[in-house]
C-alpha cells in the first residue's frame, strides 16, 4: 500500500523536542516496514513567525509562500535525520518524490509551490502517486461542523463526504501561514480524485491507529 501523510509542523516541531521528532520517526519507519510512504512535513509556528515578520516588513503573499516553504524544508532536514530508511534528498517537486520512493521506502519533503499549503501539497502528491490512503495528521481531533475553538456546540463528524468536507472549509482563510483544519485545495483534490483521507489529531501513537481506519475519538474518515 502506498501511503501519503501530512504532518503539520505544529504537531512535529513543539519546542524543537528532539525525543518527540523521533517518536514520530519510529511509527514512520514502522509503516515503512509493511507500506511505502511519502510525508510532507508542515511550517508550523516558526513558519507562521516568519511570515507575520515578513508581512510588517512588506512582503507580499507569494514571498511569504516562499519563506513559509523554506520553514517546510528545514523541518523535513530533521525529520529525515531520525529516519533511517528516509531518502536524504529533499524532492522539490512530486516528480522528483515519486522517483525516490521507488528506490527508499521513505520520502520526506516540505513544501513545493507558492499558494499551496502543507495539505494541498499532500493531497496533490497522493493524487499524483496514486497513493491508497492520505493521512493528514493535524491540531484538532478530526473535522467540525464550525470552529471548535470558537463554536463550543460545534459537532464533529467520524465520516464525512469530500463534498461536505470542501462545504465546510470553505468560509476558511487562504493566506500563507493560515491554520485551518485542512485546506480548500485540498480538499476538492480529495474530491476530484476520490482519495481516501483520515483526517486526525496527530500525536504519533494516533498515525497506525488513522491508518487502519480506527478513528473513534481522534479523527474523521473522508470518502468520496
Amino acid at each position: 500500500m502506498k501511503v501519503v501523510l501530512s504532518l503539520g509542523g505544529s504537531m512535529l516541531m513543539q519546542d524543537f523536542n528532539a525525543e518527540r521528532v523521533k517518536h514520530y520517526a519510529e511509527k514512520i519507519e514502522s509503516i515503512a516496514a509493511k507500506h511505502r510512504i511519502l510525508v510532507v512535513v508542515g511550517g508550523g509556528r516558526v513558519a507562521r513567525d516568519y511570515i507575520s515578520t515578513a508581512r510588517s516588513l512588506g512582503a507580499d503573499e507569494t514571498l511569504c509562500d516562499y519563506i513559509g516553504t523554506g520553514v517546510t524544508k528545514l523541518n523535513a532536514m530533521l525529520l529525515i535525520s531520525a529516519i533511517e530508511q528516509a531518502s536524504r534528498i529533499i524532492p522539490d517537486d512530486f516528480r522528483q518524490a515519486y522517483e525516490l520512493s521507488i528506490n527508499h521506502p521513505v520520502v520526506v519533503m516540505g513544501g513545493t509551490f507558492p499558494g499551496h499549503t502543507t495539505d494541498a501539497t499532500a493531497a496533490l502528491l497522493a493524487e499524483f502517486v496514486r497513493a491508497d490512503v492520505l493521512l493528514n495528521a493535524t491540531s484538532v481531533d478530526g473535522v467540525y461542523s464550525a470552529d471548535p475553538k470558537k463554536d463550543p456546540n460545534a459537532m464533529r463528524y467520524e465520516r464525512i463526504t469530500a463534498k461536505e468536507l470542501i462545504s465546510i472549509v470553505s468560509a476558511g482563510e487562504s493566506k500563507a501561514g493560515s491554520s485551518n483544519v485542512i485546506d480548500l485545495l485540498a480538499a476538492k483534490v480529495i474530491e476530484r480524485s476520490g482519495i481516501k483521507t483520515i483526517i486526525f489529531l496527530g500525536e504519533p501513537e494516533n498515525i497506525e491507529k488513522a491508518l487502519k481506519g480506527e478513528v473513534k475519538g481522534i479523527g474523521t474518515v473522508v470518502e468520496g
